[in-house]
């Protein structure tokens, strides 16, 4: 069974397999990272997961080097999963630690390799010394001896030659059940290299699908602010021309109260020309009245044609405004001509009186 003998959190990433120089993050966020220990294997590996999928799954042999490339990041290179891998750490002695671990692992491997390595040249040497022991031993009691010589001295020879090959058969079975756990472990170390570059390449082009949503959103925000401009040009037009409507509105509510003022006073010129004998003292002062009417008649008709010159000019927005200013005009000549018609009527009473 595999156990953790060192654990710690860093930001995982690996060499871009297409360029080799970039790094592309292989988790969102801090992730675990440990160091596993096989007890049955004697090997040792870092292993890191990232919900269910595994990002790191890669077997310390002694020819790794861990670097340490800044002073919070470090990487080894995995020829047996054929790429690189990268820890960022969140400080320098969390580095520092890693990278010790990795450097006494190193060594662990290396032992037991050395380790597997003498026992197999041990194996193999006692294959052999068995092998060429038995001939000269039988050689000597076949030339040397009697017949009960050679049962005694062949006896012997045959129990420890059959527990050497004993030995033998009993070392062969453990290194073919080991070549098949590693055949196992090779195969589990393909299928997770496939695993891995399957997850990369998907990855990959899921960016490329990200970077594209990216540029089409990019250019949908770019149309909706060039809309929302015009939008805001249009409204401030619309607002100068409302602006422009009320001023006009407040004119034409100005020149009707003066038309109501003068209509009051022509009300009272009526009523002062039904006194006859009063006009005859009056008539001076009536004439005056008539002039300053005549001065505020002239200043109506410079106003009205001032009004017409501002209703022609916006004559295409407030076609609703013709009619009614017709209008005006039509009564304000009316009650002009009132007035001419009232003069001349009041000449004429001063001729004959």
């Amino acid at each position: 069974m595999e156990q953790p003998i060192f654990t710690t959190r860093a930001h995982v990433f690996q060499i871009d397999p297409s360029t080799k120089k970039n790094w592309v993050p292989a988790s969102k966020q801090a992730v675990t990272v440990s160091y596993f220990y096989d007890v049955t294997r004697n090997s040792y590996r870092i292993i890191s997961v990232d919900g269910a999928k595994v990002i790191i799954n890669s077997t310390i042999t002694p020819n790794m080097t861990f670097t340490k490339t800044s002073q919070k990041f470090g990487q080894w290179a995995d020829s047996r999963a054929n790429t690189v891998f990268g820890l960022g750490f969140s400080s320098e002695q969390q580095l520092t630690k890693f990278a010790d671990k990795f450097q006494e692992v190193k060594e662990a491997a290396k032992l037991a390799k050395d380790k597997s390595q003498e026992k197999i040249e041990t194996s193999s040497n006692h294959s052999q010394e068995s092998g060429c022991e038995t001939p000269s031993s039988t050689q000597a009691s076949s030339v040397n001896g009697t017949d009960d010589e050679k049962a005694s001295h062949v006896g012997p020879a045959d129990t420890h030659l059959k527990s050497e090959n004993d030995k033998l058969k009993i070392a062969l079975t453990q290194s073919a059940a080991n070549v098949k756990k590693w055949e196992i472990e090779l195969q589990t170390l393909r299928e997770s290299n496939a695993r891995l570059t399957t997850a990369l390449q998907e990855s990959a082009a899921s960016v490329e699908q990200w970077k594209k949503q990216f540029s089409i959103c990019r250019d949908e925000n770019d149309r909706l602010r060039n809309k929302i401009d015009e939008l805001e040009e249009q409204c401030s037009e619309i607002n100068r021309e409302k602006e422009k409507n009320t001023q006009l509105k407040r004119r034409i509510e100005e020149l009707e109260s003066e038309l109501r003022e003068k209509e009051t006073e022509l009300k009272d010129l009526r009523k002062q020309s039904e006194i006859i004998p009063q006009l005859m003292s009056e008539c001076e002062y009536v004439s005056e009245k008539l002039e300053a009417a005549e001065r505020d008649n002239q200043n109506l008709e410079d106003k009205v044609r001032s009004l017409k010159t501002d209703i022609e000019e916006s004559k295409y927005r407030q076609r609703h405004l013709k009619v009614e200013l017709k209008s005006f005009l039509e009564v304000l000549d009316g009650k002009i001509d009132d007035l001419h018609d009232f003069r001349r009527g009041l000449s004429k009473l001063g001729t004959d009186n």
